[in-house]
C-alpha cells in the first residue's frame, strides 16, 4: 500500500491518509470535508458550495495519483441533513459524467467540524 497526499487538499486531521493506492489497481480516498485548503475554512454558500469543495478536494487527491474524476467507480456521500439531497445532487451531477460512479448517500447525525457534507471515493486505475 502506498499513501497519496497533496497540499491542494486539506491535510488529514487524524491518523489516516488522504488516500491509499492499494497496489491492486484501486485508489481509496478518505472522506473529504468541504475545507478549502487555501483558507482552512468551509466555503460560504451552504450545501452546494460545500459539495463543490468536497469534490474539488477529491479531484486534487486523484490528480496527485495521476487520475481524474472519470476514474471514480464508487462514491459515498454523507449528509448532515437528507433534506439537502437534491441541492447536493445538482452540484454532484456537474462533476461526474456517464457512466456515473456507483453511489450511496446517507444521512448522519453529525459530521466533523459541523460540515454539511463529506464525500469519499474509490477510483480504478
Amino acid at each position: 500500500m502506498k499513501p497519496i497526499s497533496t497540499e491542494k487538499a486539506p491535510a488529514a486531521i487524524g491518523p489516516y491518509s488522504q488516500a491509499i493506492d492499494s497496489g491492486a489497481g484501486l485508489i481509496f480516498l478518505s472522506g473529504q470535508l468541504p475545507i478549502d485548503p487555501a483558507t482552512g475554512a468551509f466555503p460560504e454558500g451552504g450545501i452546494q458550495a460545500q459539495t463543490r469543495q468536497s469534490i474539488l478536494n477529491a479531484e486534487a487527491i486523484l490528480r496527485a495519483a495521476g487520475l481524474s474524476l472519470s476514474h471514480v467507480v464508487k462514491t459515498t456521500v454523507f449528509l448532515a441533513d437528507m433534506g439537502d439531497f437534491a441541492a447536493m445532487n445538482e452540484i454532484y451531477a456537474r462533476f461526474f459524467q456517464p457512466p456515473f460512479p456507483a453511489r450511496s448517500a446517507v444521512a448522519v447525525k453529525t459530521l466533523p467540524k459541523g460540515a454539511l457534507v463529506e464525500i469519499e471515493c474509490i477510483a480504478a486505475k
